[in-house]
This record gives structure tokens, sequence and C-alpha cells, in this order.
């Protein structure tokens, strides 16, 4: 049920992430990597300032996902797509 939950979790993160940070949408399966990366990235640097409940984690996540797609976006700015 963790991994369900951890799943969940990351995909609404990812996805308030993208909707945070414009053109940074990855589908389905990138959005929960990212969220899941970025739930990784929030809670290192915020800790449990929202809380350690679901909302909490889910902006946690989502903190963490807009820094994320931020430094894929600075990466690949100059790339052909």
């Amino acid at each position: 049920m963790g991994i369900l939950w951890t799943l969940i979790i990351g995909a609404v993160a990812g996805w308030l992430g993208a909707q945070i940070f414009r053109g940074g949408s990855l589908g389905l399966i990138g959005n929960i990597i990212v969220g899941i990366v970025g739930g990784f990235i929030g809670y290192w640097l915020l800790g449990t300032t929202f809380g350690t409940e679901i909302i909490g984690q889910i902006l946690t996540g989502a903190v963490g996902a807009i820094i994320l797609l931020a430094i894929v976006n600075l990466v690949t700015r100059g790339r052909a797509a």
C-alpha cells in the first residue's frame, strides 16, 4: 500500500508542479517520476514545513517538482526538440 500512495502522491505533486511551472508537463509517467524525485528534493530542502499529512506531502513534492522542472528547463533550454 505504501508504494501505491507514493505513486499517487508523486503523480499529484508532479502534475501540480507542471501546472505551476508552465510548459513542464512530461506526461503521466514523467509527472510521477518528477513528483517522486521532487518529493525527495522538497523534503531535503523544507523538511516537514508543510506537515506530514497527505496535503503537506503533496505541497512538499510540488515545491521540489517545480525546482526540478526549473533545473531541467535550464539544462535543456538551447537544445532542439
